[in-house]
């Protein structure tokens, strides 16, 4: 026996409203890219800025954002450094769940004394990572970071070109996001924001 018109609408009813109910529980939409599930950025091995000696499950149950700099470099490592801090000054409470790591990629010249001077000049949250040449090669490898040495004028005033995102993690440590160089603080709130809604909900 067919169903009714009116049985037939409601049915049509139903389905419609289960849809959106389960377009309602969709995941969290981000505004830099979504790397859920990658292979790689797994863990580190390095020491913070007070000499301890850290790795990733230090920062368990916060997020965690991680960038790749040295303390010589002339705009990106700044700026970034710069756009974190506003982001940790707009996300107000949330921030205290939200820990941001500086990685040296130019451990000859970024002794322990200077990242404990530059890094939490920033932000006093802030924690600035190091290790010996070997450690920084592995720790990039990792993350698939690119660094290489430019010469200076001197020896000691070489540069380094190096590569210029944000890794960020949830607060479970697994690898989320990926914020390209350049991005406003506003973006790296929601994103934050967005991850710490999603674990709360958990």
């Amino acid at each position: 026996m067919s169903a009714s018109p009116s049985r037939r609408a409601f049915l049509a009813a139903a389905a419609l409203a289960m849809a959106l109910a389960a377009c309602s529980k969709e995941g969290p939409r981000f505004r830099t890219s979504d790397v859920t599930g990658v292979d790689y950025a797994r863990d580190f091995a390095l020491t913070d800025h007070t000499g301890k000696p850290r790795t990733l499950a230090d920062f368990r149950g916060k997020a965690v954002a991680i960038f790749f700099g040295y303390t010589q470099c002339p705009d990106v490592c700044p700026t970034t450094l710069a756009t974190l801090a506003a982001a940790m000054k707009e996300l107000g409470p949330d921030a205290d769940r939200v820990q941001v790591l500086f990685v040296t990629v130019d451990p000859e010249r970024d002794t322990q004394e200077l990242l404990a001077h530059y890094v939490p000049a920033f932000d006093q949250r802030f924690i600035g990572l190091f290790g010996d040449a070997a450690a920084t090669a592995r720790v990039a490898k990792e993350f698939k970071i690119l660094y290489q040495k430019q010469p200076g004028s001197t020896p000691g005033t070489y540069t380094v070109d190096h590569s210029a995102g944000v890794y960020i993690f949830d607060p479970q440590g697994k690898l989320r996001l990926y914020a390209s160089y350049g991005q406003g603080p506003e973006v790296f709130v929601h994103d934050l924001r967005e991850l710490l809604r999603a674990a709360a909900a958990a």
